[in-house]
């Protein structure tokens, strides 16, 4: 009976070799696939060495296994990124959507962030024509799939925000756009830039657009959602104290007045918001404030009347 034990205990211990040698020879057939930039079969290969060396103790297999999960994703990501060289955006998505399922299986954090950064790059080229085409709707659509797989892709990320402010869904789109001009990576400063020119933009023809409909109400309240999401957005402190201006709210605007001109990053904008403060003491016959608010127009369209006012509440 001591015999037959050991047979079987030397059986098994081929047997294990014998399946370590085969996970080997798998590995390194992968090796040689991917040297040769034949990744649909290293890929093959590579998901051969995980499955068959997944339950292996013996420490040079679970390395090899480990090493494989990554050149399966590798291997994937390189055929998605061949088909988006070629154009072929549809098989693009194909291969780098099995990428980032195989980075998600085996836990490979790094190689999913890469696979999704290709993803919106595919995204952002198949929504470029319907975007330069002023089709927002298309545009949106797509634009929504790669900001959804990397939202650090600013380029896309505005054009998605202006595709939301062109259809109207103000709020979608200056969210977008605020988490652009609000990122300090020096990569990221041309589209920081161009986030805030269109922020501007956007808010200034929807400001005219409720103005024409006497909607201050409306102002008030879209100034507020901004100053919400961006506690330093200098436009809306500017926009909701001229809109409590124009409400004939002089209360309001002497509260929030200081805060919106300590907002402004231009002397003009500062001015302007000093101005429309002086205004409002004036008109709530505080005379000494309305002076001192005034002098702080030193800048801008408004210096001369702010003068002028000076000077009439000094007799």
């Amino acid at each position: 009976m001591k015999k037959i034990i050991l047979s079987f205990v030397a059986l098994a211990a081929v047997m294990t070799a014998a399946a370590q040698s085969n996970v080997t020879e798998l590995y390194n057939q992968g090796a040689t696939a991917m040297n040769a930039k034949k990744f649909a079969e290293a890929a093959g290969l590579f998901e051969q060495v995980v499955e068959e060396g997944m339950t292996s103790e013996d420490p040079t297999v679970m390395q090899q296994v480990e090493n494989a999960k990554k050149y399966v994703v590798s291997s994937y990501r390189s055929l998605g990124l061949a088909a988006f060289k070629a154009g072929n955006h549809d098989e693009a998505l194909e291969k780098l959507n099995v990428a980032l399922e195989r980075a998600e299986e085996y836990g490979d954090n790094k190689g999913k962030t890469g696979v999704n950064a290709i993803i919106a790059g595919v995204y952002q080229a198949q929504g470029g024509n319907a975007f330069n085409n002023k089709d927002w709707a298309t545009a949106a659509e797509i634009f929504e799939k790669g900001y959804a797989a990397n939202p650090k892709n600013t380029k896309m990320a505005n054009w998605l925000g202006t595709c939301y402010c062109e259809m109207g869904e103000f709020d979608k789109g200056t969210e977008i756009l605020s988490a652009v001009a609000a990122n300090k990576a020096p990569r990221a400063a041309e589209d920081a830039a161009e986030a805030k020119r269109l922020i501007a933009l956007y808010t200034n023809n929807r400001v005219a657009a409720l103005q024409e409909a006497s909607d201050f109400d409306g102002i008030v309240a879209m100034a507020d959602a901004m100053i919400a999401a961006d506690e330093s957005n200098a436009l809306a402190h500017k926009v909701r104290i001229q809109a409590y201006m124009s409400k004939k709210d002089f209360a309001k605007v002497i509260e929030l007045g200081e805060s919106a001109a300590a907002a402004q990053v231009e002397d003009e904008d500062k001015s302007d918001v000093y101005f429309t403060l002086g205004a409002a003491y004036n008109a709530k016959e505080m005379k000494p404030q309305a002076i001192a608010a005034l002098q702080k127009v030193t800048s801008g369209a408004n210096v001369a009347a702010a003068k002028e006012s000076i000077a009439d509440l000094s007799k």
